[in-house]
C-alpha cells in the first residue's frame, strides 16, 4: 500500500511501526520549539495563576458561595479554561507553521498525514499536563483542595485533560484553515466569550435566563462542574440534567468535538496544496 502527501512520491506505509516513529519524531520537533521562545512558554503559564490571584483576591470577597468558599470554585474553573487556552496556541503554531513555510515542507516528505497532526497533538498535551501541574500547585498554594481522594482527583485531570485533547484538533482545524499569524488573532474573539460564558467563574443562575441555558450546556461548565464534583469542592445549587449529569457531558462533549474535528482537521491538511 502506498500513501501521497501533497506532491510527494510515493513511498512505502509500514504499519504502526512508522506510524510511532514518525508520530514520535515530529512530537519531539514541536516541543523542541519549546527552547527557542521560554519567555513565551512561561508567560503562557503565568497567565492562568494571574487570573487565579485576580479574581480570587480582587473580585473573590464579593462572592457569596454556601457551603465554601470562592477559591475552591475558583480553581477547578480556571483549570479547565487553561484546557481551553491551548487552543489559542495551537492556532497560532500551526499558522506560524504555515506562513514560515514548514508545513509545507514537511507535506513534501512521504510521511502519513496522522503522524503530523498527532505530533502536534501530542506536544499540545505535554504542555497541557505542564499547564495544570502549574495551576495545581498555584491551588494549592491559595488554599485549595481536593477532598475526595486520588482515584476522584486524577479522574477530574482526566476529564480536563480530555477536554484538552478535543481542543487540539479544534486548533489544528482552525489554524490550517486561517493559515496567518494575523488571522489567527481573531481566535480569541471566540475563545473568551467560550470560556466566560460557562460555569468557570460564577453560576450561571446568576445571568439572564437565555445566557443561563447556553452557558450550562457549554462544554466547559460541564467540566467544570464535573472536577468540582469530583473534587468536592462547593458549587451554586442548580437542578437540570446537564448540571446533574455533568461528569458524563464531560466524557461526551470532547468526544463529539474530536469526532467532528479530527476528520476536518485531516480534511484541511491535505487539501492545503490545491
Amino acid at each position: 500500500m502506498t500513501s501521497t502527501i501533497g506532491r510527494a512520491p510515493t513511498a512505502p506505509h509500514n504499519g504502526f511501526g512508522r506510524f510511532f516513529r514518525d508520530t514520535a519524531t515530529l512530537t519531539g520537533r514541536t516541543l523542541m520549539h519549546w527552547r527557542q521562545r521560554p519567555v513565551s512558554i512561561l508567560l503562557t503559564f503565568l497567565f492562568p495563576v494571574l487570573m487565579v490571584l485576580m479574581f480570587g483576591y480582587l473580585f473573590g470577597g464579593a462572592m457569596n458561595l454556601p457551603g465554601g468558599g470562592y477559591m475552591e470554585f475558583l480553581v477547578p474553573g480556571m483549570l479547565t479554561m487553561t484546557m481551553l487556552f491551548g487552543l489559542e496556541s495551537m492556532v497560532l503554531s500551526v499558522t506560524n507553521d504555515t506562513a514560515k513555510g514548514i508545513t509545507e515542507r514537511i507535506r513534501s516528505m512521504p510521511i502519513n498525514p496522522a503522524p503530523v497532526l498527532m505530533g502536534r497533538t501530542l506536544a499540545d498535551m505535554a504542555n497541557g499536563i505542564v499547564g495544570l501541574g502549574v495551576m495545581v500547585v498555584t491551588g494549592l498554594l491559595v488554599g485549595w483542595t481536593a477532598h475526595r481522594g486520588i482515584g476522584a482527583t486524577l479522574a477530574a485531570m482526566g476529564l480536563l485533560l480530555w477536554l484538552r485533547f478535543a481542543f487540539a484538533w479544534v486548533g489544528i482545524y482552525l489554524g490550517l484553515l486561517l493559515k496567518t499569524p494575523e488571522s489567527a488573532v481573531g481566535v480569541q474573539v471566540i475563545v473568551w466569550p467560550v470560556g466566560f460564558l460557562s460555569s468557570a467563574f460564577v453560576s450561571p443562575g446568576t445571568m439572564p435566563g437565555w445566557l443561563d441555558a447556553i452557558a450550562t450546556w457549554n462544554p466547559i461548565s460541564a467540566t467544570a462542574t464535573a472536577a468540582r464534583e469530583l473534587f468536592g469542592n462547593p458549587d451554586w445549587a442548580a437542578g437540570g440534567w446537564a448540571t446533574q449529569h455533568s461528569v458524563a457531558l464531560a466524557v461526551i462533549w470532547p468526544a463529539a468535538l474530536t469526532l467532528i474535528f479530527l476528520p476536518l482537521a485531516a480534511r484541511q491538511y491535505r487539501a492545503l496544496s490545491r
